[in-house]
């Protein structure tokens, strides 16, 4: 297992900044996951990481020792790539084994090797079936195995599921975490499916325009997102957005949600962050699941107007114009499109951001 330091690491194509001072440390054993739209440096921090790629400023280290000018086949790292790279002209055999023959392997250990890997990948029944009548699914198991065979301390995986179909990409996520857990490698995954990066990783790097938005475990970068890209980004549907404005009341500070007609509260040392924050104008956030019915009469009133029915999940959209609210449910919640439902929030589940900014306004820790 390997430790990966990235210090102060840039990354420049000419006039262009694809990376901007990104600080990161990757723990040993760990699977981190680098996570953000396209074109926002994930890709292109993996490929320095890689030894692909020069940093433009910064530094690389593996347990403490500088990567710069060490060559990718000199790192020990293992790579697949989002078009699997696999020889067609080869059985499967012989693409699982062309790692180890090239280091010079004893065919016994070669014989090992595959025969396990195989079996954990389920190739073993297509070991002499020529690669290149395999479908999609199969060869990127392939190359997932090809790279995983020689063992290497670290392990690269960049969107290597992108192209395949989803019922093999639900398997796949299963599998590739068994894998590590195998191997014991440090593994970096990039993708721009949060999904993946949510059921897999230990933490997630969230990035966007280069820039490193948040680092956390899965549960760290949904619940406390750090700004509003991230709240966004983050969750299937994303977080719950309200434009508000903070009030002082006989209740002590509130957020006045204006035409929707309602305030509402936030907890004592939400409003004590808030008014050291000094920002009057606020978005309200909550996420999807967070989300209650209450009395007629009782919490906001919104317009249903619309629902999604997913198996037993249902997702009603309320609300219209800029304020809108979704709501997850884990059965039929009987609202109906024309009708008014009033929500309410579950406690705790209110999050703050600076309008402004849209940086989180946070609680003392």
């Amino acid at each position: 297992m390997t430790t990966i330091h990235l210090n102060n690491l840039v990354k420049r194509f000419g006039a262009f900044t694809a990376l901007k001072t990104m600080d990161l440390e990757i723990r040993n054993g760990e699977f981190m996951a680098l996570l953000g739209p396209s074109g926002c440096g994930k890709s292109t921090t993996m490929n320095m990481i890689a030894g692909m790629e020069s940093p433009s400023e910064g530094r690389i280290l593996f347990d403490g020792r500088d990567m710069n000018g060490v060559t990718m086949g000199r790192r020990g790292v293992g790579f697949v790539f989002q078009n699997y790279a696999i020889f067609t002209h080869m059985s499967v055999y012989d693409n699982l084994a062309y790692g180890l023959k090239v280091r010079g392997t004893a065919q016994t250990e070669i014989d090992r090797r595959v025969k396990a890997i195989a079996e954990f990948l389920q190739l073993t029944p297509l070991l002499k079936q020529p690669s290149a009548k395999l479908s999609v699914n199969i060869l990127q198991r392939l190359a997932i195995g090809r790279s995983a065979i020689v063992e290497p301390a670290i392990f690269l995986l960049d969107e290597p599921l992108s192209n395949v179909d989803a019922a093999f990409r639900a398997v796949m996520r299963t599998e590739l975490k068994h894998l590590q857990r195998q191997f014991k490698q440090t593994m970096v995954y990039v993708t721009h499916d949060q999904l993946e990066a949510m059921t897999m990783a230990d933490r997630i790097a969230v990035m966007d325009h280069g820039v490193l938005q948040q680092v956390g475990t899965p549960l760290e970068v949904y619940n406390d997102p750090v700004n509003l890209f991230v709240a966004d980004f983050i969750g299937s549907p994303g977080m719950n957005r309200l434009n508000g404005r903070l009030a002082e009341s006989d209740r002590g500070l509130v957020v006045d949600l204006g035409r929707l007609g309602r305030t509402a509260p936030i907890s004592s040392d939400l409003a004590a962050a808030a008014r050291h924050n000094g920002a009057r104008e606020v978005v309200y956030g909550f996420r999807p699941e967070r989300v209650l019915l209450s009395g007629s009469g009782e919490g906001i009133p919104l317009p249903v107007t619309f629902v999604e029915r997913i198996g037993a999940r249902t997702i009603v959209h309320l609300g219209d114009g800029e304020q809108r609210v979704k709501a997850v449910f884990d059965n039929n919640v009987g609202l109906q499109s024309g009708k008014t439902a009033h929500v309410a929030i579950e406690p705790g589940a209110i999050r703050l951001f600076d309008a402004k900014s849209g940086i989180a306004i946070r609680e003392a820790r």
